[in-house]
């Protein structure tokens, strides 16, 4: 009689309808991969064999699968959350265990680490001291304490001095009289406590042709020393020009180098002496063109303590955290897993896989490398569940449980019959 052929089969209706059921309540949840059940035939073979009119024993749940397709990504309003555009999983410490999810939801613990909702500490590449990616992988990490403040010790200068300026009327130069010197500027420079000073520079056209005197000062020190008492005249640096505009000569030097070096001076802080030097031919060198005075450029390499603003995440995952001062600095990349059979990987829960035999080893590598996909910062891959589909799926499921079910009931009315004949 069919009754164990029809029982398998609403077995089998009823597993998928679990299946299914899982898929459509986890149709918004993060990262989520919905499954399919793969169903096998059942034949109750004798000890020599199948027959040509063997009668099939029903259905039984052979697997189910895990479908990786990439879910739909939606944009948010946080940089930690991250998408993977493509194959790949986050790798996350679980109390010493490595797990994995294409769950991007991530945040700042008490600590600083960078955690999912489970407390799982997100594993990257981390970088040194210096914000280079070393390789070593361990937990990334957010430092909230202030960042130590550095010395200006290189200033780069670019402006382009009108070749047919003529000396100043007013002599000697005096950086209280505009009229001695032909054009100034300036910048902000720190010391070894990340005060700012100001840094001022004066160019005055002097009576040889191609030839300009520069006066340096910091917080309204002279950085060649004070003014003779005497007569009052600042030591300047020179320099010169070619028939071309193009800097020739650094007190009397030729260059390159380009560079002017300056002794040490006390800012009177109770910082370390700020030793400086001048670079006049950076990336934009210093001109004598028949223009008007041009500043192209002005910086330096120092800068003042600060805090951590912000973080930026780009698409091969690596992370730089912002500070108020203005500098970034690399705290580390994303790395990504990806193995060679995901159908493999033991389910979790918690929207998180574990390796397996079946999956094979993790194949570790950084965002945009070999198959592994590339990072959305603040956004997050949505779950790939099709409702429509599962909505169908799930009427045929239901239409396959009625069936076997009727099946039942048609072998119990012929069973009643036989038991009836008198």
């Amino acid at each position: 009689m069919p009754f164990r052929s029809a029982l398998s089969g609403i077995n089998a209706a009823a597993q998928e309808l679990r299946i299914i059921g899982n898929n459509v309540s986890n149709a918004s949840t993060t990262g989520f991969k919905q499954s399919r059940a793969n169903f096998a035939d059942v034949y109750a073979a004798s000890s020599s064999g199948g027959t040509a009119n063997s009668i099939g024993a029903g259905v039984r749940l052979a697997s189910v699968d895990q479908l990786f397709t990439q879910g739909n990504v939606g944009f948010t309003d946080s940089k930690l959350d991250m998408a993977i555009n493509g194959q790949g999983f986050f790798i996350m410490e679980d109390n010493g265990s490595r797990v994995y999810s294409r769950a991007g939801q991530f945040q700042a613990d008490r600590d600083g680490f960078i955690v999912n909702s489970n407390d799982q500490k997100m594993i990257v590449n981390v970088a040194d001291d210096n914000g280079a990616i070393t390789g070593a992988a361990g937990p990334l990490r957010l430092d909230s304490s202030n960042i130590s403040p550095s010395s200006t010790n290189l200033i780069e200068v670019a402006v382009n001095l009108d070749s047919s300026e003529t000396p100043p009327n007013t002599y000697p130069f005096d950086p209280e009289r505009p009229s001695s010197f032909t054009h100034s500027t300036s910048l902000t420079v720190y010391d070894s406590l990340g005060t700012p000073a100001l840094a001022s520079m004066y160019y005055v056209k002097t009576a040889v042709p191609n030839e300009w005197e520069l006066h340096t000062f910091v917080n309204g020190q002279h950085l060649r020393g004070p003014a003779d008492p005497t007569t009052g005249l600042f030591n300047p640096d020179k320099i010169k020009f070619d028939g071309a505009g193009a800097l020739s000569h650094i007190n009397g030097t030729a260059v390159p180098p380009g560079k002017i070096p300056f002794p040490a001076i006390d800012t009177g802080t109770g910082a370390d002496p700020m030793t400086l030097t001048m670079d006049l031919q950076g990336d934009i060198p210093v001109t004598q063109f028949g223009g008007a005075f041009t500043v192209n450029s002005i910086k330096q390499n120092g800068y003042t303590s600060g805090r951590l603003t912000g973080i930026d995440i780009d698409d091969t995952g690596i992370v730089r955290a912002r500070f108020t001062n203005g500098q970034n600095r690399t705290l580390g990349q994303v790395t990504l897993a990806n193995f060679a059979n995901p159908n493999g990987l033991r389910q979790l829960g918690d929207s998180n896989w574990a390796e397996s035999f079946d999956s094979g080893p993790a194949l570790i590598g950084t965002p945009g490398s070999g198959s592994l996909g590339l990072i959305q910062s603040g956004a997050l891959e949505g779950s790939n569940v099709d409702l429509t589909g599962q909505l169908v799926n799930m009427i045929t499921a239901q239409r396959n449980f009625q069936a076997n079910a009727q099946v039942i009931s048609t072998a119990d009315a012929v069973t009643q019959t036989v038991i009836n004949i008198r």
